[in-house]
This record gives structure tokens, sequence and C-alpha cells, in this order.
């Protein structure tokens, strides 16, 4: 198809991209892809805490999700059956690190140096040495914390109180009813309050 034939992919809806896709047209799946790879890395991250374990799990469910794109009935938005493929790539990897115990409050810190040396970066330009550790310090302590959560507990905990989605939202995503959403949730916060209590006693 000439260039000048081709529709603009960027104004396009994603149910258009995904018949497009499946027409051939390989470009309209790279901009699915550039659409939704920002927002899918973000969510992985908290679940994963890991950079390059979300980058991977990432590219590796795009591509999941290009050869299967047949299957997809649009019953649900795109990103709500991305996410389930990447979710439960990420929930296989979690349980493999469980397995080879380096899922633990021992482990090294999963922060990559391109995240050290922004948190140096932000610590060089914060203008209270005192709040900035304090900040610091909270961050630390809270990233501890949701180590001790379940992965199903860290995965709500993530969307709910962090990406800010509704159960009802939730519910669509993990295929989870909104009442064992808010079960979870609530003894996930329990959870949480009582570690990061713990520490200033």
């Amino acid at each position: 198809m000439p260039d000048d034939e081709q529709p603009k992919y960027k104004d396009l809806p994603d149910e258009e991209l995904i018949r497009w896709t499946l027409a051939g047209e390989t470009r309209a799946y790279d901009e699915l892809v550039k659409r939704h790879s920002r927002k899918l890395h973000a969510m992985l991250l908290q679940m994963l805490r890991s950079e390059a374990d979300a980058y991977d799990v990432a590219q590796d469910s795009f591509l999941k999700a290009f050869h299967s794109l047949r299957y997809f009935n649009g019953r649900s938005a795109f990103f709500t059956w991305l996410y389930t493929i990447a979710a439960n790539r990420a929930r296989n990897l979690l349980r493999k690190r469980k397995r080879e115990n380096s899922f633990s409050l021992d482990n090294e810190d999963t922060a990559t140096p391109a995240d050290k040396r922004k948190e140096l970066e932000d610590n060089s330009l914060a203008g209270d040495p005192t709040r900035n550790a304090h900040v610091t310090d909270l961050k630390t302590r809270l990233r501890l914390a949701m180590d001790h959560l379940s992965p199903a507990q860290r995965e709500v905990v993530t969307l709910y109180d962090i990406q800010g989605k509704s159960f009802a939202e939730i519910s669509e995503l993990l295929g989870t009813s909104e009442g064992t959403l808010r079960s979870r949730l609530h003894y996930a916060h329990k959870l949480l309050q009582g570690l990061l209590s713990d520490e200033h006693h």
C-alpha cells in the first residue's frame, strides 16, 4: 500500500490498529506498543521491583500479544488483555524468584545503576537535606515493607494505591471479584501499617 494511502496510525483507536495489524500492517502494532509501553512498564516495575525485569516482561508480553492477536475478542480493552498477559508472566517470574530464594528482604538493592544515579542527582538538588533524608528513609522502609506482601497483595496495592485504578477496573484486569480485591487490599494495608509502625518502636 503506498504511503499516501496509509492511515495516520497515531490518530486511530486501538480497535482500528488491531484490525490493521491483523491485515499485515506491522506499523499499526508499533503504534500500539508506543501507546501502551510506558504504562505497562510502570505497572510491571511496581510488581517486580526491577527495571530490567519489568522491561523484559513488557517486551515479552508485547511479543506474545502480537502472536496471539487473532485470539483477541474485543470484549475488553486491548490494554486490559495485554496487562493480563504481562501480569501472568510477572507472577511466573516472582514464583521463580521465590523458588530460587532470591525474593526476600535479604536481597541486595534491586535498583539499577541508573536508578542510583538518579537518586544521587535528586539528593544533590534537594534544598532541605533533612527532609530529603526523611523521604529517602520512608521510601526505603516502604519498599522493604512491600516485599513482605504476597505477589497478589502487592499487585492490588500497586493498581489501587499507586496507579489509582478503581476496584471495577482492577476486577476487569485481574479477573477477580471486587469483594476479594477489597479484602486483599484491606489485609495488605494492615500488614504495611503494622510493619511501618513497628520500625518506629
